[in-house]
């Protein structure tokens, strides 16, 4: 008894090759509109955040760079670094969830009136997130890479930093700041000859 080979089906029988599914943003939202929610709310802060950063980096690159290579900072970084995963995660929370905060407050006082306690509270508040929360990050960013969340943060977070500098040309602007304060340090020296 010889058995024939098995057929192949018919092509009318085959089912249709399935093909990806695009998830649009109102899709999502439908789905799951916590969390299409709150990962809205998390790119909009991020992206507040990282303009008011990004055009307060040029005026305080000199300082920082001055106050980054001291020795005292150097075996700061070396002692976090040398931290577990989560004591540099606490250690970075806990400054970063009151510093980031008070600018906003600043912002608020300055547009309440009081220009000069904001603008006091804004300095105050960028100098410390970029001296104290970026060496704690710059040690212990390897490490805080290990925890999966953590990772889609920072990457999440990054992306959309290229988005806003690439979307709102902040090179441009920040290459006119610098050399607009580098005009002003040179205006002031000439005048304290």
């Amino acid at each position: 008894m010889d058995s024939a080979p098995p057929r192949p089906p018919s092509p009318a029988a085959a089912p249709a090759p399935e093909r990806p599914r695009q998830t649009s943003a109102r899709h999502t939202f439908r789905q799951r509109p916590l969390r299409a929610s709150l990962g809205f709310l998390f790119r909009l802060v991020c992206a507040l955040l990282i303009l008011l950063d990004e055009l307060a980096r040029p005026v305080y690159r000199p300082l920082v760079a001055r106050i980054a290579a001291l020795r005292v900072v150097h075996a700061f970084e070396r002692w976090v670094a040398a931290r577990s995963v989560w004591t540099i995660l606490a250690l970075l929370v806990i400054p970063y969830a009151t510093v980031e905060p008070l600018k906003f407050v600043g912002l608020i006082w300055i547009a309440g009136g009081w220009e000069k306690r904001g603008a006091a509270l804004l300095v105050f508040a960028y100098l410390l997130s970029f001296v104290l929360i970026e060496r704690i990050f710059a040690a212990g960013r390897p490490k805080l890479m290990a925890l999966p969340w953590m990772a889609w943060i920072i990457d999440t977070a990054n992306a959309l930093r290229a988005r806003i500098v690439a979307a709102l040309r902040l090179d441009r602007l920040k290459d006119r700041l610098r050399r607009t304060l580098t005009g002003l340090r040179r205006r002031i020296a000439r005048r304290l000859r």
